[in-house]
């Protein structure tokens, strides 16, 4: 199937500037670059109750509460950037839009970033912010609230670990997540070049990332998690691009996920690139998929009702 033709048309776009590989420049630039791009209005933001700065677990977060009475489940999302880039400002669009179609209460955290911070940085604040919002829940969301967790790319990578090590959730969304830094899957040959991320850009993240550790360590790669682990983690929804290197990683996660007997599906959108499912508002397939998410997540939690 040949690229979506939204987003064949945002890369072009993308393309045209002439803009020089990420990977090619010092981190601070990179994050300039994409402090700048985020500022373009993706379109108007979808309605909230409020977004509050909160300190959760030592992490930073924003926290959105959706319009509504309530009472409200809660929803981690980690923002992608391969570790590197990124924050919970960039992400509040897309926090926004989980909050409204959900009617979630989003936790957005503002983990640390390699690489001033490697590894295992990112994975304790994923996992601090994850088990003082389980604590919280009530306090966040109100009596009788469930907690999630999901995340997109590098997002996804921390969303699946606070899954595999922070008892209590209900269910985990992984956007085409980073399960596997070893590199070694064929979607890395056949999706090389051209594309929002290429395999040289997965390397130059992973290499400030993991540094001199080891990309195999199952906190860094969940598709190394134990056996005994993987059948304690909750419920999950796995959705991945066909234009993605990081696209055979995350299926071979959801085949580990059903061979350990843990309730998960599966959306391969064959002619999407990383990145779709945030830029709804460039490419239209990204809203249904993340409406489609946000409805396996609410089955997962359930209703939840004022007392």
């Amino acid at each position: 199937m040949p690229l979506d033709p939204d987003a064949a048309a945002m890369l072009s776009a993308m393309q045209q500037q002439g803009l020089p590989p990420m990977e090619t420049l010092q981190p601070d630039e990179v994050r300039a670059r994409t402090e700048a791009a985020a500022a373009l209005a993706p379109g108007p933001d979808a309605a909230v109750a409020s977004v509050e700065e909160r300190t959760l677990g030592g992490v930073p977060t924003l926290v959105i509460t959706p319009e509504g009475d309530g009472p409200f489940h809660v929803l981690v999302w980690f923002h992608g950037g391969g570790w590197v880039i990124g924050s919970a400002a960039q992400s509040l669009h897309t926090g926004k839009d989980l909050a409204h179609a959900g009617g979630l209460v989003v936790v957005l955290p503002d983990y640390r970033l390699a690489p001033e911070h490697p590894f295992p940085a990112a994975f304790d604040d994923a996992l601090g912010v994850t088990a003082a919002v389980v604590a919280e829940a009530a306090a966040l969301g109100g009596p009788g609230a469930k907690v999630a967790v999901g995340g997109d790319s590098a997002g996804g990578n921390l969303a699946a670990l606070a899954a595999l090590h922070i008892p209590g959730l209900a269910h985990q969304t992984l956007a085409y997540p980073v399960i596997d830094a070893t590199m070694g899957h064929s979607s890395y040959q056949t999706v090389e070049n051209g594309y929002i991320l290429t395999a040289s850009m997965m390397a130059w993240f992973v290499d400030l990332y993991v540094g001199e550790g080891d990309p195999a360590d199952p906190r860094v790669s969940p598709l190394y998690a134990p056996e005994e682990s993987l059948r304690l983690t909750c419920p999950a929804h796995v959705v991945v691009a066909g234009y993605d290197p990081l696209c055979d990683e995350g299926e071979a996660y959801a085949r580990r996920l059903g061979d350990a007997g843990v309730p998960v599906t599966m959306a391969r959108y064959e002619g999407q690139m990383h990145g779709f499912l945030t830029m709804g508002a460039f490419i239209p397939t990204g809203m249904t998929a993340l409406q489609e998410a946000v409805d396996h997540m609410r089955r997962a939690l359930g209703s939840l009702s004022a007392a």
